[in-house]
C-alpha cells in the first residue's frame, strides 16, 4: 500500500507543497519582523522618570525605555557592581534613551532594575525633536516670545511658536536651495563659460562686458534674496522655550532648532495614531541629519528609484536586441554557443567585479574622455570623470544584462515557427515580422526579464559604492537648473544607507531602529517596482493573446 502510494507520486507533491509553504512562511515572517522592529520605532513611546540609588549615586533619569535584558549576576559583579544584597541569579537591566546630548555624556544608558527606587510617567513630560543634538526630554517651565515671558497657557502657545519656526525654516531652506542655489549655479556656469573662451582664445572685450553684466545682474538679485534669507532666519530665532531637565536645571532651547514637540504620556490613542502617521510621513519625505541617525530618507528613496529606472531604460533595448540577434539572426555554430555560454557565465560574476569594471572603464576612461572633449574648462575638477548616477546605471545595466537576454531568448523560443512562416508567406519582411509579430508576443517574457533585473539592481550596494553612491548627497540628480536632469551627480541609495547607518554610525543604539525601518522601506520600494512591472506584463499578455492563436 505504501509502495503504491510512493509510486503514485503523492509524497513528492506533498513534500513540494510543504517546502513551498515553509519558504513562504519564512519570507513573510522575516518581512513581518523587519516591519515590526522598523515601524514600531515611530510610535510615541512612554517617557519615564526613574529615581535611581544603589550601585550609582542618587539621581533622576528621564527618557524612553528602549530595551530590556536579563544579565547574569556574576557578569555584573565582575564589572564592578556590588550586588551582594540580591540573591537572584540574573539581574534585569533596562536601556534608556535619555537624549539631551549636549548635557549628558551618553544619550543611551543601561540602568539596573535593582537601582530603580521609583518609576513614574508624569503627563507633563515633553519630548522635543530638534534639528541637531537629537531629542530633549524635560518639563516645560515657560515660553519666551519675542523677549516676553509667557507662563499662562504656555504649552498651547509653544505649539504655535514651533509651527511658526518650522514654517520659517522651511521657507528659508526653499529660498536657499531654490532661488539662491539657482543664482550660484548660473554664476558657476558663467565662470566656466569665461574659462572656455580663454582656452579657445576667444575672450573678446564684448564677451567680457557681456559676462560682467550678467554677473552684476545675478549678484544684485542675489543680494535681494540674501537679505530676505537673513530676515527669515532672524524671525525664526526670535523665541525660546525654557525646560527643566533631569538634572533639575533650567535649559533654554531655541525654538528655531525644535522640529516638533509632544507629550506622549498625555496623549490618547487617536492622538498617538496621528503622531505615528506623521512621523512615518516625515521619515519618508524629509532629508537625513545627524550623520543619518535622525530625519528622513527621501534623497535615498529618490536616488534608488531614479537609478533603477535609468538602468531599466538602458538595459532593456540592449538586452532585447542582443537576444533577437542570437535567436533570430545568428548562425547555429560554435561562436554562437560560446557567446551564449559567456552570457550565462556573466550572470554568476560577483557584483563587486562589475563595480571595479565600471570605475575603470566608465568613470576613468569614458568619463575622463568626455571631460577632455566637452568640458576642458572645468579642469581640474571632473564633470563626468567622477562617480555619478549615469555610471551606476550603466554598471548595473551590464550586471543585469544576462538576465534580460536569457529571459527574452526563452520568450522568443516559445513562439511557434509557424507564426514566422505565416507572416513571411503573406509578404512581410523579416524585420516587419519581428517588429509587428515576434516582439509583441515575446513582450511578457521581456517584462519578466526586466522584473528580475530591477529586483536585483535595486538591492545591489557593492558596485554602487565604487561608481556613484555616497553617504550624503547635497543635491538631487533632478532639480530646476538646466538641463534639469544631472546624470553626473552622485546620489544616495537605500541599500548603502542601511550599511552606513548600521555599521558606520557613531550612535549604534539610535541607528538600530532606523536600519529596520530603512530595510523595510527598501523592500517596499522593490515590491512596488515589481508590482508595476508585473501589471504592465499582464496587460501586454492580454493585449497580444490573440496573436498566439
Amino acid at each position: 500500500m505504501v509502495k503504491q502510494w510512493f509510486k503514485s507520486g503523492s509524497p513528492w507533491i506533498w513534500m513540494t507543497g510543504g517546502a513551498v509553504s515553509i519558504s513562504l512562511i519564512s519570507v513573510l515572517g522575516l518581512l513581518a519582523m523587519i516591519a515590526w522592529k522598523g515601524l514600531s520605532f515611530f510610535w510615541p513611546s512612554e517617557v519615564v522618570e526613574l529615581e535611581l540609588n544603589g550601585s550609582v549615586p542618587q539621581q533622576t533619569v528621564i527618557g524612553e525605555i528602549y530595551d530590556r535584558e536579563m544579565v547574569p549576576k556574576t557578569r555584573l559583579e565582575a564589572a564592578g557592581y556590588d550586588l551582594s544584597a540580591f540573591d537572584s541569579e540574573f539581574i534585569e537591566r533596562i536601556l534608556v534613551k535619555t537624549g539631551n546630548r549636549e548635557y549628558v555624556e551618553l544619550d543611551f544608558r543601561w540602568v539596573l532594575s535593582t537601582d530603580i527606587q521609583k518609576q513614574s510617567a508624569p503627563e507633563a513630560l515633553a519630548v522635543f525633536e530638534r534639528s541637531k543634538n537629537g531629542n530633549f526630554y524635560g518639563y516645560v517651565d515657560h515660553v519666551v516670545e519675542d523677549g516676553k515671558v509667557i507662563n499662562e497657557q504656555s504649552v498651547a502657545r509653544l505649539y504655535e511658536l514651533v509651527e511658526r519656526a518650522v514654517d520659517l525654516n522651511d521657507e528659508a531652506l526653499d529660498l536657499q536651495n531654490g532661488e539662491i542655489g539657482h543664482i550660484n549655479y548660473e554664476l558657476e556656469r558663467l565662470r566656466l563659460k569665461e574659462k572656455g573662451y580663454v582656452l579657445d582664445n576667444a575672450l573678446t572685450k564684448e564677451r567680457v562686458a557681456d559676462l560682467q553684466a550678467q554677473r552684476t545682474a545675478l549678484r544684485d538679485e542675489y543680494k535681494v534674496f540674501e537679505e530676505r534669507l537673513f530676515k527669515l532666519r532672524k524671525q525664526a530665532k526670535r523665541d525660546q522655550v525654557v525646560v527643566r531637565d533631569m538634572r533639575g536645571e533650567l535649559v533654554i532651547l531655541p525654538i528655531y532648532q525644535v522640529l516638533d514637540v509632544w507629550f506622549p504620556n498625555d496623549m490618547g490613542t487617536l492622538a498617538k495614531i496621528g503622531h505615528y502617521l506623521s512621523q512615518i510621513g516625515k521619515f519618508v519625505s524629509d532629508d537625513p541629519r545627524e550623520a543619518n541617525t535622525e530625519g528622513g530618507v527621501f534623497p535615498a528613496i529618490f536616488g534608488t528609484v531614479f537609478m533603477v529606472m535609468l538602468m531599466a531604460v538602458i538595459v532593456t533595448p540592449f538586452g532585447v536586441i542582443a537576444a533577437i540577434y542570437l535567436h533570430e539572426y545568428a548562425a547555429k555554430n560554435a561562436v554562437t554557443k560560446m557567446i551564449r555560454i559567456a552570457v550565462i557565465n556573466l550572470a554568476g560574476v560577483p557584483s563587486i567585479v562589475y563595480g571595479v569594471f565600471g570605475l575603470g572603464f566608465f568613470v576613468y576612461m569614458l568619463g575622463g574622455s568626455l571631460d577632455q572633449l566637452f568640458y576642458p574648462e572645468a579642469a581640474p575638477s571632473p564633470v563626468f570623470g567622477t562617480p555619478g548616477v549615469i555610471w551606476s546605471a550603466l554598471t548595473l545595466a551590464i550586471l543585469t544584462l544576462p538576465v534580460v537576454i536569457v529571459s527574452t531568448e526563452e520568450g522568443l523560443s516559445r513562439i511557434p515557427s509557424t507564426v514566422r512562416h505565416g507572416s513571411l508567406a503573406l509578404g512581410a519582411t523579416q524585420a516587419e515580422t519581428l517588429w509587428r509579430i515576434i516582439v509583441p508576443m515575446a513582450s511578457p517574457a521581456i517584462m519578466t526579464g526586466l522584473i528580475l533585473a530591477v529586483a536585483r539592481a535595486a538591492g545591489e550596494v557593492a558596485p554602487l559604492m565604487l561608481v556613484g553612491v555616497v553617504k550624503m548627497a547635497p543635491t538631487l540628480p533632478l532639480d530646476g537648473n538646466f538641463p534639469y536632469i544631472h546624470l553626473d551627480r552622485k546620489f544616495m541609495h537605500l541599500g548603502f544607507h542601511i550599511y552606513d547607518v548600521g555599521f558606520q554610525s557613531p550612535n549604534v543604539e539610535a541607528a538600530r531602529p532606523l536600519v529596520y525601518a530603512t530595510a523595510f522601506l527598501l523592500v517596499s520600494v522593490i515590491i512596488a517596482l515589481n508590482i508595476t512591472a508585473i501589471g504592465i506584463r499582464n496587460h501586454l499578455r492580454e493585449k497580444f493573446r490573440s496573436l498566439e492563436h
